[in-house]
């Protein structure tokens, strides 16, 4: 079925722009791809979490989560079913623990700083298919990524809603790990890999 859906979208892709070039066609491929995985993988979560008696908060979980990833980024799996699992088990089980836990405010502001650091000096994190190599957009995505940090952080000691709360730390949490250098290594994908590139330049 994906190969179906991906293979007509490029060929219709490319009936209607011929000029594209091997390279854009594969950039698109690429983008192609994501998307798909995505959806079907959003979708298989949510009916998962549907069944589980959970569908709201899981979606609460996921619009604060990709909130932060979105201009983070970080660390994406090199096959499809290793990412389903991955994203199975922290949107599933994640809003359990949110609504299980009681984190002191002190606990919050300890993790929140912590976290804030980490992801201002490892954001934004690329994949080697991906890489961030303009200087300016990669400080952007630094600056954008720290900013939203700190409001989650805010938000995190000054809202009364327990789930909400522990959304936002655990969100935090979950993306310093995903734009470590050490999950990158534990799954043997280079990283920063956008120094390849400079490095070809010079």
């Amino acid at each position: 079925m994906k190969g179906l859906i991906i293979n007509n979208s490029l060929a219709l892709i490319k009936k209607n722009f011929p000029d594209y070039s091997d390279e854009k066609m594969e950039e698109i491929e690429y983008g192609l791809v994501g998307l798909y995985l995505t959806i079907t993988k959003t979708i298989i979560i949510l009916l998962i979490a549907l069944l589980l008696g959970i569908l709201k908060e899981v979606i609460i979980f996921m619009i604060i989560y990709n909130i932060i990833r979105a201009s983070s980024f970080g660390l994406h799996a090199t096959k499809s079913w290793i990412c389903l699992v991955m994203s199975s088990l922290i949107f599933l089980s994640i809003p359990f623990l949110c609504d299980l836990l009681t984190l002191p405010i002190w606990l919050r502001i300890t993790i929140g700083i912590i976290c804030t650091l980490l992801i201002f000096k490892n954001s934004p994190a690329d994949t080697e298919k991906r890489p961030i190599v303009n200087p300016k957009r990669r400080k952007i995505y630094k600056v954008v990524s720290t900013i939203i940090a700190v409001i989650f952080v805010i938000l995190s000691i000054t809202l009364t809603d327990k789930f909400l709360i522990n959304s936002f730390i655990f969100a935090l949490v979950i993306q310093c790990f995903m734009i470590s250098p050490f999950i990158y290594k534990i799954f043997n994908q280079p990283y920063d890999n956008y120094k390849i590139y400079q490095l070809k330049e010079n």
